[in-house]
């Protein structure tokens, strides 16, 4: 017979599992397997199956968090920006003339944002970029092998992958992503965590050499016009964080105010000269679809203003407006296909503000941190962030899935580092 008072040992052995580092780096690397891979888990399981899996894992999550609570540090732990906007989405639920969709995009939205915030909490950033490196390298080598398979091996497509097996004729490739766009934003997100791994050394030289070469195979193959435009900013940022990194400290922020000058000018530039650079690009048809599309947004946006339509998230077709969105574009859209309209469609200039000064902490605070910190790690967030903000202009993957968990991530790292609530606390506990 068992005494009263002897503890449960189950409970117990639970929740010191729940508690370790192995636990919780296992469950880091299937949450990014699950947020890079939802267009393949969608298209073989639907939508019942991965919603399962992403409810399966926020409880996970959320278990795993109450066993380490002792041990999490709380302080700044969540950016109150990241608070205001979604609790703006949240709310559009009042005025949305499809509530269910909306009440659907906002627990998808805050799903993934829960993610986010685990994965940052219970792993350093070195950690976060060597778990993405590892989920990176299976899905774009199981995207090369399945193109070589429908495009040379068999000489067909994969239709329920949107697989169109061109990879004979050098592409566009779509990979298991879904579109060219979205594999050519995973494998510059790829080329930037794989470059990180190798500079730090924290994994054998050969397999981060070859890691390379393939995420530049899949860059390339992509042949998308909107990738190599970012391609090409990331390339600046990056030297421009190399030049003030090895800058003296005392005139660091003189640099830091020419890079700034010189990137508003350089907005100006290019929003002046749109026209001429999506000829050299040639993107000239493509763009005429999402010309059309971004103009009905915009006249329609104009009946709500402030308040937007509701938000929604990945696009329902069957609700109004999105079903006259198709109609008048001649094409299944599940985005605004640019994150800012987007946002400002769904939910209105107020929700619109919001998203801007999101991103905008989350930049300036992760862009100072890759400045100022010695650490190469410092670095991943703000070049993730500057994808993830170029990409923006020609797509909406920075809100949904991956994107949110990435931009997440990367807004509650530079939080930790940089609130002023942690400042407050540090005062506040600080003795008298």
């Amino acid at each position: 017979m068992i005494p009263r008072d002897t503890p449960p040992v189950l409970p117990e052995a639970i929740k010191r599992v729940l508690a370790s580092p192995k636990f919780a780096a296992s469950l880091t690397l299937i949450i990014l397997s699950v947020a890079f891979g939802t267009h393949l888990l969608r298209s073989m399981m639907g939508w019942a199956g991965l919603l399962g899996i992403v409810v399966g894992l926020v409880l996970l999550a959320t278990f795993s968090l109450i066993a380490r609570r002792p041990i999490v540090e709380w302080h700044g732990l969540l950016p109150i920006s990241i608070i205001i906007f979604v609790g703006w989405c949240a709310l559009s639920m009042v005025w949305s003339g499809y509530v269910t969709a909306t009440l659907a995009g906002v627990a998808y939205q805050v799903a993934f944002g829960f993610l986010a915030i685990y994965v940052a909490l219970v792993r350093d950033t070195f950690q976060v970029v060597r778990a993405t490196g590892d989920v990176l390298r299976v899905l774009l080598g199981l995207s090369i092998a399945l193109e070589v398979l429908s495009g040379i091996l068999l000489d067909l497509p994969i239709s329920f992958l949107k697989i169109t097996g061109n990879i004979a004729d050098l592409g566009p490739i779509q990979g298991v992503f879904g579109s060219r766009n979205v594999l050519g934003l995973i494998a510059l997100i790829a080329v930037i965590t794989f470059a990180v791994e190798l500079r730090a050394r924290s994994i054998p030289r050969g397999r981060g050499i070859a890691s390379l070469v393939l995420a530049a195979i899949c860059l390339l193959l992509t042949r998308s016009p909107v990738i190599i435009v970012t391609a090409l900013v990331v390339i600046v940022a990056a030297y421009a964080l190399t030049v003030l990194r090895r800058t003296p400290v005392a005139t660091r922020w003189r640099l830091q105010l020419a890079l700034l000058g010189i990137t508003l000018v350089t907005l100006v530039a290019a929003w002046f000269g749109r026209g001429t650079l999506i000829t050299q690009l040639n993107a000239g048809s493509e763009f005429e679809v999402r010309y059309s599309l971004w103009t009905e947004m915009w006249r329609l946006i104009q009946l709500h203003p402030l308040e937007g339509w509701g938000w929604a998230g990945i696009w329902p077709r069957s609700d109004t407006p999105y079903g006259w969105l198709d109609f008048t574009t001649g094409r299944t859209q599940t985005s605004g296909l640019n994150a800012f309209l987007d946002v400002y469609f769904q939910v209105g200039l107020i929700g619109f503000l919001a998203f801007v000064v999101l991103l905008v902490l989350a930049f300036v605070r992760s862009w100072l941190l890759a400045s100022n910190k010695r650490s190469l790690v410092y670095v991943w967030p703000a070049l993730i962030l500057v994808v993830l903000l170029v990409t923006s202009a020609a797509e909406s993957t920075i809100l949904v899935e991956f994107g949110w968990l990435l931009l997440c991530i990367c807004s509650v790292k530079a939080a930790q580092s940089m609130s002023w609530r942690s400042a407050l606390a540090f005062k506040s506990d600080a003795p008298s």
